[in-house]
């Protein structure tokens, strides 16, 4: 799915739209529908005082008894307090419900987004998640707490309330009701409209999302290149666009709420033309015709709120939609139904025929992975070399499900990684990654990860977390300000690219899993740090597997075997020295990464 700001509705009806809310309102629609009865109480309270008011003008008015029109005055001020305190106990009985909804709705979201794979994420923009995880979700609660509540309440309200006019005589009734007729056709118009201009305006506002997001993200790269104003003009287009979204919206608006107000203008009018030839003709009274006007009043509320009521049920509609796109996506990968349990994995990693292909590849493209056949030993540690493009970090994608082969398997100890549970795998499988991303928590978070069996502070913590620290020497954390306490600013870009990198591989080994994929976890370290690394994972990996993505010589030499990936297949397996013996292919990349690492020294020495 490419996400763009074009309007995208489902083909549902509105109600059935938002009737997939069902399941989260579900625990909670006793309280709403007990703030709707309050609502509805309240309404009919006010519709009450029309009638008592014409008793008061019928009676003691009429008849001149002043003292008299205080019990009236009394009844009045008694039904006025009693819709108040029924308002009151409206907003009691929904507030809690609504936030609860939003707090499940918040919880379950992001729960999908964790457990969707990695291909997912690549389709979608950030910006637009995180739209729909605050703008969407927040927008659900106000509905249900207000929207919801009034929408229904106030479509009775008029029911009973037209029912009421015919009360006094049927011709005044017939004649508001026909006056008014035009506002549900008006209303099917605006539902048209304004339905999809909600859709693209909250498209609109993720795609502004993502902007900002990447902006703060890369504000380094657009400082280093000026690029500041480009960025600039990118957004402003952006939010042009977004602002002549909401116009649109305000002017459905508007037009809605232009006939919402005029057509109960041109009812009161006639009707009071109507009332009058009926007074005069002696077929209505004049307290009945002040009654009617006055129920007329309190029903013009109601009839008002309609517009703005209907397009909050329409934001409310394409915020569900949004949601129920991510919820709807399919996870394809996933807990087996009855998973294997390794115990004591020995660390046996095999690629077998693997092939794999991305989702959205032409099919005319060959796959990426073209039949890998591939053998760790137990304990044994394999450098993947090849040049750009060849495949090796989509390989090492594989072994913990990131990405799902699309033929073939991976085993781990004989058995098919996809029999294991998500959770044990990665536990058993461990990953670094070129690119290192931090997480805006202490250092001790950060490296203990991946290791929720350890107590936190307690003595084997500690000295795994200082042995981790070691291994990536990383002693640079006790300098920070509160050491390994210091909370890393958000994605750890308050260090250098070398610090990043050795914290991630500290987590990487910290976690100890039988097998350790490292996707050129070293590339951001100068060559003396590199050297010390190297030397100290060799003494903690004697016991582990680990398959490492090499693109310096000095890498290979850390590994017991290489593999040679060329073109999406292991053409090569032996050691360095063999394979520099026999494979003029591998003898080509490893001259080009030599000539890579003397571009790099030489940027040092100029440092």
């Amino acid at each position: 799915m490419t996400l763009t700001a074009e309007p995208k509705r489902s083909d549902q009806s509105t109600l059935k739209a938002l009737s997939r809310l069902l399941p989260f309102a579900k625990p909670v629609l006793p309280r709403l529908a007990l703030g709707a009865a309050s609502a509805l109480v309240a309404s009919l309270l006010a519709l009450g005082i029309p009638l008592i008011l014409e008793q008061v003008v019928q009676g003691p008015i009429a008849s001149g008894q002043i003292a008299a029109i205080g019990w009236g005055a009394a009844a009045i001020l008694g039904l006025g307090l009693a819709e108040a305190v029924m308002v009151w106990l409206r907003r009691w009985f929904v507030l809690s419900p609504a936030t609860r909804v939003e707090y499940d709705l918040r919880q379950s979201f992001y729960s999908r987004l964790q457990r969707l794979p990695v291909s997912f994420h690549d389709k979608w923009q950030s910006g637009q998640l995180l739209s729909r995880m605050m703008q969407d979700i927040s927008m659900l609660r106000r509905w249900l707490a207000f929207g919801l509540v009034l929408l229904v309440v106030n479509m009775l309200t008029i029911a009973v309330g037209l029912v009421l006019l015919f009360r006094w005589h049927w011709l005044l009734g017939v004649t508001f009701l026909v006056v008014s007729a035009p506002l549900w056709y008006a209303g099917y118009r605006f539902e048209k409209t304004y339905g999809a201009l909600a859709r693209q305006s909250q498209d609109q506002a993720g795609d502004l999302a993502t902007s900002v997001e990447e902006s703060v993200h890369g504000i380094r790269v657009l400082k280093a290149f000026g690029r500041g104003k480009h960025a600039l003009q990118k957004f402003t287009r952006q939010a042009e666009s977004l602002r002549e979204t909401e116009l649109s919206k305000a002017r459905a608006i508007g037009w809605i709420w232009f006939w919402l107000v005029l057509l109960p203008d041109i009812a009161f009018a006639l009707c009071l033309g109507v009332g009058i030839y009926l007074t005069a003709a002696g077929e209505l009274q004049s307290s009945e015709l002040v009654a009617f006007f006055v129920m007329a009043t309190v029903l013009r509320w109601p009839m008002e709120s309609i517009g703005f009521l209907f397009s909050f049920m329409l934001d409310a509609r394409t915020a569900t939609d949004r949601l129920f796109e991510v919820f709807d996506e399919e996870n394809t990968i996933t807990d087996p139904d009855a998973p294997v349990t390794l115990d004591h994995p020995r660390g046996a990693l095999v690629f077998e025929g693997v092939h794999f292909r991305y989702p959205d590849a032409a099919s005319s493209e060959r796959d990426l992975i073209d039949g890998v056949d591939l053998a760790l030993r137990p304990g044994e540690t394999m450098a993947l070399v090849g040049l750009t493009g060849s495949g090796k970090t989509t390989l090492t994608t594989l072994p913990t499900r990131l990405y799902d082969v699309t033929g073939g398997r991976v085993l781990l100890d004989g058995i098919d990684v996809r029999d294991l549970s998500l959770s044990d795998l990665r536990m058993h499988i461990g990953m670094a990654f070129e690119d290192s991303t931090l997480f805006s928590q202490s250092v001790r978070d950060n490296i203990l990860l991946g290791r929720e069996d350890l107590e936190p502070g307690s003595a084997e913590a500690e000295r795994v977390l200082r042995e981790a620290l070691g291994v990536a020497q990383a002693g640079f954390v006790e300098d920070l300000p509160d050491g390994v306490d210091t909370i890393i600013g958000e994605e750890g870009l308050s260090l250098s690219g070398g610090q990043r990198q050795r914290l991630a591989l500290a987590r990487a080994v910290a976690a100890r899993p039988a097998v350790l994929v490292l996707d050129d976890p070293l590339s951001a370290l100068d060559v003396d740090t590199e050297a010390l690394v190297e030397d100290a994972l060799r003494e903690v990996m004697h016991d582990t597997t680990a398959l490492i993505v090499a693109h310096r010589p000095s890498t290979v030499t850390l590994a017991d075997r290489v593999a040679l990936l060329e073109a999406g297949r292991i053409t090569a397996v032996g050691t360095h020295s063999e394979l520099l013996r026999e494979n003029d292919h591998y003898r080509h990349v490893i001259s080009s990464l030599e000539d890579e690492q003397a571009r790099m020294r030489a940027r040092e020495v100029n440092l």
